[in-house]
């Protein structure tokens, strides 16, 4: 007997599917679909962002430490007249085809940092090939001889470059027996202070001791400096005193009570 022979003898009718049914069923399948895609989405997104670190960090790797597009190829030299270009770097030693990022920077500096003529430097790197050398070199305040030999002395007392003779408006520093290197110190450091109308008159410095320092004019006339201390307040009184006075000697080493003597 078939299924149409047994409902009629029964009476019943076939079952009609429900439309909505359908849907919500359809929907759901979607909808589960649509979250396992998520999952899978979410797992593989982080395994693509790892990919993608890895092959960044290799790559930059690769191009710091091995690739020749940042390898050193020029050393930059910068703020220098007494020295060369090619004496600069031939002290500073940065090894030309090495490896930018692994150049010492600090040893150049050190290196270049110790010639007498520079005051400061600054070794960078400057990518993506080079390194650049930027020095401050010392200023001359007044010159000194030393074994024969006309030298620059900048305003800390470092003694660094010679002349053949001496410039023009310069002071000479004449230390004695018993002067040492703190007294060509405390010397520079009393030029320094000297308006520049001053230090056009003197003849030179004589450097007795660090608290014995006297400055002779061109004319002749001597100011009894003493010690560097207070000496912008020396340098006024001087001023004043040059104007005011017509003397041989001037005794400043006390500013707040200067004598002279015809």
């Amino acid at each position: 007997m078939d299924r149409t022979d047994e409902q009629e003898r029964t009476g019943s009718t076939p079952a009609v599917p429900d439309p909505r049914a359908e849907r919500t069923a359809q929907r759901t399948r979607r909808r589960f679909a649509r979250r396992q895609w998520a999952r899978r989405w979410l797992s593989l997104r982080y395994v693509l962002a790892l990919l993608v670190v890895v092959a960044l960090v290799g790559t930059s790797v690769h191009l710091v430490f091995f690739s020749a597009t940042l390898q050193v190829k020029r050393v930059q030299v910068v703020g220098n007249d007494l020295l060369s270009d090619a004496r600069i770097r031939e002290v500073a030693d940065v090894p030309v085809g090495e490896q930018l990022a692994l150049v010492d920077l600090a040893r150049a500096d050190a290196r270049v940092g110790a010639l007498a003529e520079v005051e400061s430097v600054d070794v960078s790197r400057t990518w993506p090939d080079e390194v650049r050398i930027a020095v401050v070199e010392r200023t001359a305040v007044a010159v000194v001889e030393l074994g024969g030999r006309i030298r620059g002395l900048d305003a800390d007392g470092v003694v660094f470059r010679e002349y053949k003779r001496v410039p023009p408006g310069m002071p000479r520093v004449r230390p004695g027996a018993e002067a040492g290197t703190d007294a060509l110190k405390e010397a520079a450091t009393v030029v320094s202070a000297l308006p520049e109308d001053l230090v056009g008159r003197v003849d030179h410095v004589e450097v007795e001791t660090v608290d014995q320092i006297t400055l002779v004019l061109r004319d002749q006339r001597e100011v009894l400096w003493g010690s560097a201390e207070e000496s912008a307040l020396k340098a006024d009184v001087v001023d004043k005193l040059l104007a005011a006075q017509q003397a041989s000697y001037y005794d400043v080493s006390v500013p707040g009570n200067p004598t002279y003597r015809p």
